[in-house]
């Protein structure tokens, strides 16, 4: 059996990523909702996207000085 490509490997980690994408879409401008998003224009999800990589890189960054 095969494990999904986006699936987590510390299971407890999903809110701590469900809290950071809302936040994401928070600073981008986008109304994510709980639940299913499946409404957002490829726009908005790439924003979203785009945004989260942008502030893991600024961790990365920040922890490496």
């Amino acid at each position: 059996m095969s494990k999904s490509s986006n699936s987590l490997v510390n299971p407890s980690a999903r809110d701590a990523m469900n809290r950071f994408k809302m936040e994401a879409a928070s600073q981008v401008g986008v109304n994510l909702k709980q639940g299913y998003n499946g409404d957002l224009t490829s726009k908005q999800a790439g924003s979203i996207g785009g945004q989260m990589v942008k502030k893991m890189i600024e961790a990365y960054e920040n922890g490496m000085q």
